[in-house]
């Protein structure tokens, strides 16, 4: 007979399949949906007869609008279940895509513009990481990771492939090619999701890797919950700033550091330096908690800013910039799910997960065009310093929610085990 605490194969199966087809989904949903649009921003502005500050506006614009629906969303993923919402977002994105393509003129592009961003929020990260907790339970923090592992290919594959593309097509035509991936691959994919029979509960420890510790309740009492919250959502904040400036810049801020040609090859190492970290992260840091990881990964965005600066234009040092800022970006996806289910336990996940999103994306709505802006004004040199100083305070914010745990462990001696795991 098998122990007690051995996870079911059959179960074990199912969750590495839902892993796999939901890391597809996110390669494809990222790619379309977020990725492209910096590389595509410049011809879209041309074409409308914006200048591409106001593009990059209409972007921001969009990203507040998916912050603003985002809660309602983690809400329909608890009530509906999120394999049927996902589904929805795939055709709501394919429309969307399609519409931006077919705009007419600049008021019909925004409003296009802005269903992206609302269909983003029901097939990324935000709807598929509560998935992965409704099905799975009892492995939900490992198998958040591996799912970030596949997805961290997003931006290695759709950036070059985006660039290709729009070298023999305009932009509106690699649009509609994109609307129609989502049609073809993401909707049968969240299809099969949703009529998958959920698995069977598992215990919280056993011999197989995929298996969590997370408590029910999450390791916040009830009396600090709150507070834990707030100082999740300000880092959370200063992060998406961070990265929602740099990753929409990414080519062109290589580009006027003197980068040339090489910008585009020194940009090719963020994807695989995102895979790696969280390859790494899954071989020797299984012991880490969520919220020591949340410390490193916001550690490592302001550095790697301050490195570029420092250094440019070295090739050298922008490889380095980019392979720290993309193990900091796979670093800060993973956080995003699992130290909420970590502090907060998984009832209610996606409606919690809802509120985080909407708290990263309404705030990381400005960046965007706050950078545009920034670098026109005091040069991109000043404008990665000033991003860099706003990715220092998610830092100080984190190791605050791990102050407040360590004093609740003090006052309540002896401490748990999961107390003791989720110091920083």
């Amino acid at each position: 007979m098998a122990p007690a605490c051995a996870v079911p194969v059959r179960d074990a199966r199912g969750a590495w399949a839902d892993i796999a087809a939901l890391g597809v989904s996110q390669i494809v949903g990222y790619g379309t949906l977020y990725y492209s649009f910096g590389i595509l921003a410049p011809a879209m502005a041309r074409d409308i007869g914006w200048p591409t500050e106001w593009v990059f506006g209409a972007l921001s614009a969009a990203l507040l609008a998916g912050g603003l629906v985002a809660p309602w969303t983690g809400r329909w993923l608890d009530r509906f279940g999120a394999g049927r919402v996902m589904a929805v977002g795939s055709v709501a994105a394919a429309v969307a895509l399609v519409a931006a393509a077919l705009a007419p003129a600049a008021p019909a592009f925004v409003l296009a513009l802005v269903a992206i961003e609302v269909a983003s929020t029901f097939v990324q990260y935000g709807a598929a990481f509560p998935l992965l907790v409704q099905r799975h339970p009892g492995t939900a923090q490992q198998s958040i990771l591996y799912l970030t592992l596949i997805a961290g290919f997003a931006s290695t594959l759709f950036w070059p492939l985006t660039t290709w593309l729009h070298g023999t097509m305009s932009w509106r035509e690699v649009y509609l090619v994109f609307g129609a991936m989502n049609l073809a691959v993401c909707l049968p994919i969240h299809l099969w999701l949703a009529r998958r029979p959920k698995a069977r509960p598992l215990p919280a420890a056993g011999a197989d890797a995929l298996v969590s510790t997370v408590p029910p309740s999450g390791l916040v009492p009830p009396h600090l919950r709150s507070r834990a919250f707030l100082l999740m959502g300000v880092a959370f904040a200063f992060q998406s700033l961070v990265v929602s400036s740099v990753l929409v810049h990414m080519l062109p801020i290589l580009s006027a550091l003197g980068l040339g040609l090489a910008g585009v090859m020194v940009s090719a190492v963020f994807g695989p330096a995102q895979v790696a970290g969280r390859f790494t992260l899954m071989v020797f840091g299984r012991d880490l908690s969520p919220l020591a990881l949340a410390v490193i990964s916001a550690a490592l965005l302001p550095v790697s800013l301050i490195l570029l600066a420092a250094t440019a234009p070295s090739p050298v040092g922008a490889a380095v910039f980019a392979a720290l800022f993309g193990l900091g970006n796979g670093l800060y996806s993973i956080v995003g799910g699992t130290l909420p289910l970590a502090l907060f336990g998984p009832e209610g996940y996606g409606a919690l997960q809802g509120r985080v999103t909407s708290i990263r994306l309404i705030v990381g709505s400005a960046a965007p065009f706050a950078f545009a802006l920034a670098r026109d004004w005091m040069g991109v040199d000043g404008g990665l310093l000033v991003t860099a100083l706003l990715g220092c305070g998610a830092v100080v914010a984190f190791a605050s929610v791990g102050l407040l745990l360590r004093r609740r462990s003090d006052r309540h001696l002896p401490p748990t085990v999961a107390e003791v795991r989720s110091d920083v």
